[in-house]
């Protein structure tokens, strides 16, 4: 009996051993299956990155069209305050002196400073044009070296193709915003090389902050074409006969801004525009092509690009380069385009030499052709 207990004892313990050994090995994982496991959540990880990053894309430009939402708001305010006039920071008589600084100080009168900001300290910032002719005795420095801010796009100097266009947070507009130059509603979120200066000064106190005279215009632009009186980019008439441009210093009334209520096609002209290429970008964030390799590309340099855009009935949406090219194609030739070739930027238009591909070519926008009369894109039937 003693003989049996003890195999009986023997086989509990065996059976014990078994099962704890069993148990063991259910509670942890083999190398294959830890493998199968770490291959789930790699392939996890691949599919929902690109659904995370294409919700974080459109979260980004979500914020963009509340931005532009923000400026419309603005541009309503700004006409109801000036005569249902649009932002200008040109005197409207200038062609009176052709388009010319000198002559307009000596002899018409002192242009109205463009005023960036007050910072901190005190210190007026902005593009002074003081001294000489009726300017004398005006606060501040400067000459008509800065005269490119004023004229809506440089015409005259196409190689420096800046102007008032590229300025909305200039402090008369800003007025209209956050009274700040570097405010938030200025700056596209995807728009990377601009917000890299001007994110730094955005709880700054001052209208215009700056620790070494950084100066980063808006992520937005203003329609050139349309700050212009229509008869500069006019198409003269029924008939294109490759004209399209009229010199605005050889106009009298050229650099007129012309009132809002003058837009014709409203759904179909743009207002204000994403200035740079922020859908669907290239690789790299810089044009190589421009002189000292930190401009970022523009928004009309790039085939895919579809910019961020407000209209002047208010309404906001994504507009493709490839929509403008279409609209200049259904346009009949006898007509021209959407955009006029014969500016002084020449038949490529607004830099469009520089352009990352050789399917785009447009310069929508910018060179509209017949101002704020014409049309950048086109409706179902044209």
């Amino acid at each position: 009996m003693a003989a049996e207990r003890t195999s009986i004892a023997g086989l509990s313990r065996r059976k014990v051993e078994s099962n704890m050994t069993h148990q063991n090995r259910k509670s942890g994982f083999t190398i294959v299956e830890l493998l199968v496991v770490v291959s789930i959540i790699a392939l996890l990880i691949a599919l929902l990155l690109p659904a995370v990053a294409k919700g974080r894309d459109k979260a980004l430009i979500t914020q963009s069209v509340s931005n532009l939402k923000n400026l419309a708001t603005a541009n309503e305010s700004y006409a109801g305050d000036w005569g249902d006039r649009q932002f200008t920071a040109i005197p409207d008589d200038t062609g009176l002196a052709n388009g010319d600084c000198t002559l307009y100080k000596q002899n018409i009168a002192c242009p109205p400073q463009v005023i960036v900001g007050t910072d901190p300290a005190g210190s007026i910032w902005g593009a002074w044009l003081g001294g000489g002719g009726k300017c004398s005795g005006v606060v501040g420095a400067g000459s008509c070296g800065l005269w490119g801010f004023y004229p809506p796009i440089n015409f005259q100097n196409p190689s420096q193709g800046f102007g008032s266009f590229r300025v909305p947070n200039v402090k008369p507009f800003a007025a209209y915003v956050g009274r700040r130059f570097y405010d938030p509603t200025f700056y596209a979120p995807k728009d990377v090389l601009p917000l890299a200066t001007a994110a730094r000064f955005f709880t700054s106190p001052g209208e215009f902050d700056t620790t070494s005279g950084e100066f980063e215009p808006s992520s937005y632009s203003f329609s050139p074409a349309a700050m212009y009186d229509a008869k500069v980019l006019a198409r003269n008439g029924t008939a294109f006969n490759g004209q399209g441009y009229t010199a605005p210093q050889t106009l009298k009334a050229g650099y007129r801004s012309p009132p809002v209520s003058r837009c014709k096609y409203p759904s179909l002209k743009t207002r204000m525009i994403e200035q740079n290429w922020l859908q669907n970008t290239p690789d790299s964030p810089v044009n190589s092509a421009f002189a000292g390799g930190t401009t970022p590309w523009y928004f009309n340099h790039g085939f895919n690009s579809a910019p961020a855009c407000l209209f002047f009935d208010g309404h906001i949406e994504l507009v493709g380069c490839q929509r403008s090219m279409q609209a200049g194609q259904r346009i009949a030739a006898s007509q021209g385009s959407v955009w006029s070739r014969n500016t002084p930027f020449g038949s490529e238009g607004f830099y469009g030499a520089q352009a990352y591909d050789f399917l785009v070519d447009t310069s929508f926008h910018i060179l509209t052709t017949d101002g704020i009369e014409g049309r950048d894109v086109l409706g179902a039937e044209g």
